[in-house]
């Protein structure tokens, strides 16, 4: 009798359902471009970038239209050939009004990206690189949005000894990552030898679960002989997606409260923003467009797509079909994604996916007194207890949050996924750290 493979994995987490059929098979296909684009200046995590546009300039595809407003920031680049027609207040997919760059694409062009000399990249010195990253509007993939430039700058005294790359995909329907690994391994295999070159990295490992069978292929048969490239496939489970999960369940090693990846000497990056870096690098096309699931009971026709930077949410729906029975539409994942304010808010760099919800598919679970079972302490992959948390927030106690490890909570909301008595755990974790960071900011 054969005995099944076991593959590495980390202590704890959920196993919620996959449901990932109607679209892990489903090749990327381009989204048709729209009329209008909505650019928010701040898509990623730190400062805005600043306009350097004006209302009815013209602008080609892949132009930059804002640069970035500070270190911890990205440039920002016209997704289609058009004209500028509005900069001011437009709303974000969290609701608020944010500063934004409104375009209305040329409906005579083509919209082909014209390929520019790629920079030089083997002949750059790391300093030079990172500009370069920061100037493409680089930003991780996974659904963060850090500046992915800030993580490439490594501080005096540290380095690069493993370069970890995330291909897990944990959160149930999205696929697109799955799809990138397998339609453009290529891509994928040549953004992590640029970055390990220039962060002269110990080794590359590129984690994937194993219900990507197909990217574990694609990813492996394009790795040169003699590369120090590896392909590790992983158990399934969620959320092994986060970085210190990811890094316990491929090297076994943890990250301690409080510290970075980089404190242990890894560097974590998604396999969607490897391929970036080589499109930049290799045909000097910078963050205007990224892949994106669209799916959920409210979708006519599921779909991984190729979609522009700033396209609106509605016409990505109208394009696949949704359902007139739809309640919610989620940006990201179910388990850690956003509920939309507005459909008429836009894709951005961080949008993984777009799922729809009918009545019957939202949950609308009825709280009770918590009983104590403990399954939250289980599913935390942190080893944080979650219902004393949620209890310390609710009372307001926020010294003592602070003391039982609350920001080192990723809000994965397994948690809340498991616990019998539909206690909203993440939720009241998530108020009481934006609480605390709220009293940190105001004193000063």
């Amino acid at each position: 009798m054969t005995s099944l493979p076991i593959y590495k994995s980390f202590r704890h987490g959920v196993h919620p359902h996959e449901h990932k059929e109607a679209t892990e098979h489903l090749p990327l296909q381009r989204m048709p471009f729209v009329e209008r684009y909505v650019l928010p200046l701040g898509q990623q995590l730190g400062a805005p970038g600043k306009a350097m546009v004006r209302v009815g300039q013209d602008v080609t595809r892949g132009q930059m239209i804002a640069e970035p407003g500070g270190y911890v920031s990205v440039a920002l680049h016209s997704p289609v050939a058009g004209r500028v027609v509005f900069i001011g207040q437009r709303r974000h997919p969290n609701g608020q009004l944010v500063a934004a760059i409104e375009i209305e694409a040329d409906p005579y062009s083509s919209q082909q990206f014209v390929a520019s000399p790629p920079p030089p990249v083997d002949a750059m010195d790391v300093s030079t690189f990172i500009q370069h990253v920061q100037r493409a509007g680089m930003v991780g993939l996974g659904g963060a949005a850090f500046p992915s430039h800030v993580k490439y700058k490594l501080p005096e005294g540290k380095r690069c000894e493993k370069l970890a790359i995330n291909g897990c995909e944990c959160e149930p329907y999205l696929t697109c990552d799955h799809r990138v690994m397998v339609e453009r391994p290529a891509e994928v295999i040549r953004g992590v030898e640029i970055l390990a070159a220039k962060l002269a990295a110990g080794g590359s490992w590129i984690g994937v679960e194993m219900n990507k069978p197909d990217g574990v292929e694609s990813l492996r048969a394009h790795v040169r002989d003699g590369s120090r490239i590896n392909v590790m496939p992983l158990a399934v489970k969620y959320p092994q997606g986060a970085e210190k999960m990811l890094i316990k369940a491929m090297f076994g090693q943890e990250v301690p409260a409080g510290k970075l990846p980089l404190d242990i000497g890894i560097v974590v990056n998604n396999v969607a923003t490897m391929a970036a870096l080589a499109d930049y690098f290799d045909r000097g096309q910078p963050l205007i467009e990224r892949a994106v699931t669209v799916a959920g009971p409210g979708v006519d026709r599921p779909a991984n797509l190729i979609v522009p930077i700033g396209t609106p949410i509605r016409e990505v729906l109208r394009f696949c079909g949704i359902n007139r029975d739809t309640r919610q539409v989620i940006m990201g994942g179910p388990m850690m994604g956003m509920p939309l304010a507005t459909l008429d808010a836009p894709v951005l760099k961080g949008t993984s996916g777009l799922l729809a919800f009918t009545e019957g598919a939202v949950n609308h679970p009825t709280e009770y007194e918590c009983i104590r079972c403990g399954q939250c302490l289980e599913a935390c992959g942190n080893f944080l207890n979650p219902s004393r948390l949620a209890r310390l927030a609710r009372a307001g106690r926020l010294d003592d949050l602070e003391a039982n490890y609350v920001m080192d909570c990723m809000e994965c909301g397994a948690c809340t996924y498991t616990c019998p008595s539909g206690v909203p755990i993440v939720h009241l974790i998530r108020a009481g750290k934006l609480a605390i960071r709220h009293r940190k900011a105001t004193k000063g």
